[in-house]
């Protein structure tokens, strides 16, 4: 079936959001097809005041959530699960409308969101606690307990996978809650995970799904009801809401942005080495936190590896993904576009060479790559979120580390490398949380801690062994067959 061809009608998203079931609202939000600009749909806009009222009954409603038998739990999660794997394909299509991004990775995160969901479904049969040392006659325990009510602020880049990574955990622990999806995929960054859960059986009340504007993630950053927020989006919007849930005293996860290196030694296959860039700097036209922003090569190849990259930058074809076979969609939005193409434009001012690329039709900015960024320049500082490589020349190993490091981000890191041990010694002294060898920087299986360091977040917050640490919170309880005596 063509992608054109996917009904978007009479959707029960339509002019609605997902509050105690579906429910009409008075403003509508537009959603826009990146590729076209054309409608695609349209949703309900939530307000601060529709936030309040979903922290509040929430709030009530996660009461009850919290002692359904673990396997009961489990087994709505389970369904959810089976219900994206059979929709699969449909929801994959409106994600590439949505987003701009090809079908493959559409089709990646919808089998990601699955995943999430059977992994989630085992945490809440998982050991909670621990049993410690006490005094005779005294059981002591230590247990994990659910927050209450869990805030989700979701990005536009993968708004599916980014939304259920949070989602799903934090409803597996016992938690309630209430999602805000970015306004510019809010069916794939919410609406379609509130009709999965619906059918599933998940009980009305506890998860609420709002897209809106700033004022409902604010509206979730304070409310009292709310007991964490999980973000994921750019750094500045990131401190903003660390700054505010700080002067709430409320737990929050920040998984921020990322100016990440991809360091390539002189002794690799240069070509392998190109395809590895290719794909970490141009997936999804370049809007993943991970992406390979700055790629550091040895001078004695830089020549050799520039020009080969250059080569199949302009051999990459950029089109509409719904209705061609691409490899580079659209920007998400005139707004980024704009950004991307003054950050290339000011640092060829600057004294960066231009490869390939650096120009645009409509949303469709070209695979670009830049030679000679130093440390002086835009596209060395600043975190680009479009399809630009950014290559720097180092001389030994040891500058290839400062370079790396030169940063005030943490995110992701790689090294392509022929000597293993040398790979690893280069590897152990990036700051970043997340590092691979022979890779590029665009990683993540869902099983694995995510976060950075720095401006990227405040640490490993979301993923596997993560999750319920980040989801739930110690409480100590200790039992005794009667009072004690006590002095006075």
């Amino acid at each position: 079936m063509s992608l054109s061809a996917v009904s978007v009608a009479a959707e029960p998203w339509t002019g609605r959001i997902f509050s105690n079931g579906w429910q009409a609202v008075d403003r509508e939000l537009s959603v826009l097809e990146p590729a076209t600009g054309q409608l695609l749909t349209s949703v309900g806009a939530a307000t601060a005041e529709h936030a309040s009222k979903a922290a509040h009954g929430a709030a009530e409603r996660q009461k009850h959530w919290a002692v359904v038998p673990p396997r009961q739990k489990a087994e709505i999660l389970r369904r959810a699960a089976a219900i994206f794997e059979r929709d699969a394909e449909r929801m994959a299509q409106f994600i590439v409308r949505e987003t701009g991004g090809i079908l493959p990775k559409a089709q990646h995160e919808v089998r990601e969101a699955a995943m999430i969901l059977h992994m989630a479904s085992n945490l809440s049969l998982q050991p909670h606690g621990q049993v410690l040392p006490s005094q005779p006659n005294r059981i002591s325990l230590a247990r994990r307990v659910p927050l209450g009510v869990v805030g989700v602020i979701s990005p536009f880049n993968f708004p599916l996978i980014l939304s259920m990574r949070a989602v799903a955990p934090a409803l597996a622990l016992g938690n309630a809650v209430v999602l805000k999806p970015d306004p510019r995929t809010p069916v794939t960054g919410g609406l379609f995970i509130a009709q999965v859960f619906e059918e599933a059986g998940l009980p009305e009340g506890i998860l609420h799904v709002l897209p809106g504007g700033s004022e409902v993630g604010e509206a979730l950053c304070t409310h009292d009801k709310i007991a964490m927020v999980a973000f994921t989006g750019s750094t500045a919007a990131g401190r903003k809401v660390g700054e505010i849930c700080g002067r709430h005293l409320k737990k929050v996860s920040l998984e921020l942005g990322g100016k990440n290196a991809l360091i390539i030694t002189e002794d690799t296959d240069l070509d392998l080495a190109v395809t590895n860039t290719a794909w970490g700097a141009y997936l999804h036209q370049g809007q993943i936190c991970m992406a390979s922003g700055r790629v550091l090569v040895q001078r004695q190849v830089a020549a050799e590896f520039t020009a080969k990259l250059a080569a199949k930058a302009r051999s990459l074809p950029v089109g509409d993904p719904a209705h061609e076979q691409v490899a580079i969609g659209p920007i998400i939005s005139k707004g980024q576009l704009d950004r991307v193409h003054s950050i290339v434009t000011d640092s060829v001012a600057e004294g960066a060479i231009l490869e390939a690329g650096g120009a645009h039709r409509d949303l469709f900015y070209a695979p670009t790559v830049l030679s000679s960024v130093d440390a002086s320049m835009r596209a060395w500082k600043e975190e680009i979120f479009g399809p630009v490589a950014c290559i720097t020349a180092f001389d030994n190993d040891q500058q290839a580390v400062e370079m790396a490091n030169d940063t005030e981000y943490g995110l992701s890191s790689a090294v392509i490398c022929r000597s293993l041990s040398r790979a690893n010694a280069i590897a152990s002294q990036l700051h970043t949380g997340l590092v691979h060898i022979n890779d590029q920087t665009v990683n993540d299986e869902v099983i694995n801690p995510f976060g950075g360091f720095g401006a990227s977040g405040n640490g490993t917050s979301v993923g596997g062994p993560a999750d319920i640490d980040q989801f739930t919170q110690w409480q100590w309880v200790t039992i005794k067959d009667a009072p004690p005596q006590y002095p006075f």
